[in-house]
């Protein structure tokens, strides 16, 4: 009993239960075949895609933070990569290095308005999203005379960012997983994740006892742009073309996925292993129901639940790990 109270104090059990809550219900309700579901390619896909971008959003908003401009970021990273290495035949590599770069110049502005002014972070991201959906199109047309550009990358850059394992499972997923293993061990093993933490609880507190918000804010804001940027420079390689289109829908789901891993809204409470298994439940919800005989109509309404519940869980299981008390072993 002590462990499983134990475990309902963690920033990732809300993200455990809902996924198994998922599960059984689709196996209830919607006579799923679990050795279908978890041997497909395309959730683990759609969840390794949406994973990278939603544990850097998820520690910004663990810190009290938001960046929706990750909607434009990831067919950003796509057309860099494109335009450089496709449409004028740079080397893959001055390709791929440029979209980075891209997504290090918006997380530096985005970081650098948000400490720097008094204007929220939603909103400054909100207007680098509509900015940069600006650009993407303007140069594209500009430069290449198309919305779409098509990109031929070496073998080597198709093995590494592009591959398709077993020929359905990308390559992705391996970067997902090690991004992860990196994140939840600085997180949750260094100095730089109670930094995190202490700026999500109280920002001004934080920077009383020395920790440096400014810098660190700009730091997770190059991060989620960055990330975003890298998504859309693998789907370009990996689909050999790039659109201007495409992307916004990894805000709303990358939220999801964040908030159903564990992470208040607030800040200050959360974990990396919680958005990764938060982004696994999304990805479930929102593809595995093309495996049960549930009606597709029906996967809004789901979303919706799962969110409004753990929303609930969140803040229960926060209550939980506050007013946990050790008991003192008897001498």
């Amino acid at each position: 009993m002590n462990a499983f109270g134990h475990f309902l104090r963690r920033p990732e059990a809300a993200s455990i239960i809902s996924l198994l809550a998922v599960i059984a219900f689709y196996v209830i309700f919607g006579g799923v075949d679990l050795s279908k579901l978890f041997g497909a390619a395309s959730w683990v896909n759609f969840a390794a895609n949406l994973g990278i971008v939603a544990i850097p959003v998820g520690l910004l908003m663990i810190s009290g933070e938001l960046d929706i401009s990750i909607g434009a970021m990831i067919p950003a990273g796509s057309m860099t990569t494109a335009i450089l290495s496709g449409y004028y035949e740079l080397p893959i590599l001055v390709g791929m290095l440029g979209a980075l770069s891209v997504g290090v110049l918006v997380g530096i502005v985005n970081g650098l308005l948000t400490v720097r002014t008094t204007v929220p972070s939603l909103i400054i991201t909100l207007g680098t999203l509509v900015a940069m959906q600006g650009i993407i199109l303007s140069a594209s047309v500009l430069l290449t005379g198309n919305a779409s550009v098509p990109l031929d990358a070496p073998a080597w850059a198709k093995f590494v960012f592009g591959q398709l394992i077993g020929g359905s499972h990308q390559i992705i997923i391996i970067w997902w997983v090690v991004l992860t293993v990196i994140f939840a061990f600085v997180v949750h093993r260094t100095r730089y994740g109670n930094w995190i933490f202490a700026m999500g609880g109280d920002r001004d507190s934080a920077r009383n006892l020395g920790i440096p918000t400014n810098r660190v804010t700009v730091i997770l804001f190059i991060l989620s742009a960055t990330s975003a940027a890298f998504v859309g420079m693998c789907q370009a390689i990996l689909f050999n073309s790039a659109q201007v289109s495409g992307g916004m829908n990894f805000i709303f789901n990358a939220i999801v996925s964040v908030v159903a891993g564990g992470v208040l809204l607030t800040g200050g409470f959360g974990s990396v292993i919680g958005i990764f298994v938060g982004t696994l439940t999304f990805a479930i919800v929102n593809q595995g129901i093309y495996f049960t005989q549930i009606d597709r109509n029906w996967s809004n309404l789901i979303i919706g639940v799962i969110l409004l519940v753990a929303v609930g869980m969140n803040e229960t299981f926060r209550e939980k790990a506050l007013s946990y008390v050790p008991k003192k072993k008897k001498t």
